[in-house]
């Protein structure tokens, strides 16, 4: 066999089984995603068919309210989801996977067009710097604390807090 004719064939195995073992990878540290955002709530989406949590933040749950004017409930939830999605929703995005959690989302740092999602979720005050991982977001948060905006305009429960208080069995709201 001509020595030519066995080195297409070649070539053409390593860049498949090149491809295959970086799909196979999945969203573990490092990686890159891209593609059309779909928000789940304030600090999730799906990218490129993968559930990613933004890193460095957490945002207020779907179900959680949060109160302005001392008894005025609101869903700041819902608030924090909606700004996700005016920023993101249906939008091309770019995610550097940094890790993946314990349920199997990736945790990335996302950008649309250069800008980071999650400093602008924290620092227009639908989301907090989630210091327990990062402190790459404080100063947004501060911003946002100092202005009043999002959930700093009334009273909240940190979203973290929210959470263990369900799980042990606490109140909603």
């Amino acid at each position: 066999m001509p020595k030519r004719a066995l080195t297409v064939p070649v070539a053409a195995l390593a860049l498949t089984l090149a491809l295959l073992s970086q799909a196979c990878a999945g969203p573990s540290g490092g990686g890159l995603l891209e593609g059309t955002a779909t928000v789940i709530d304030g600090d999730g989406l799906y990218v490129a068919e993968t559930e990613v949590r933004l890193f460095g933040i957490d945002a207020p749950e779907i179900g959680q309210y949060c109160k302005r004017g001392g008894a005025n409930r609101w869903r700041c939830g819902q608030y924090s989801t909606v700004a996700l999605d005016g920023l993101a929703g249906g939008k091309q995005v770019s995610c550097k996977v940094r890790t993946t959690d314990s349920y199997g989302r990736a945790i990335a740092v996302c950008t649309r067009q250069g800008r980071d999602l999650a400093e602008q979720l924290v620092r227009r005050g639908w989301a907090l710097a989630y210091r327990r991982f990062s402190d790459r977001y404080v100063e947004a948060e501060e911003t946002a604390r100092d202005a009043k905006s999002g959930i700093w305009s009334g009273e909240f429960e940190e979203p973290w807090h929210w959470r263990r208080r369900r799980r042990e069995g606490g109140a909603e709201n």
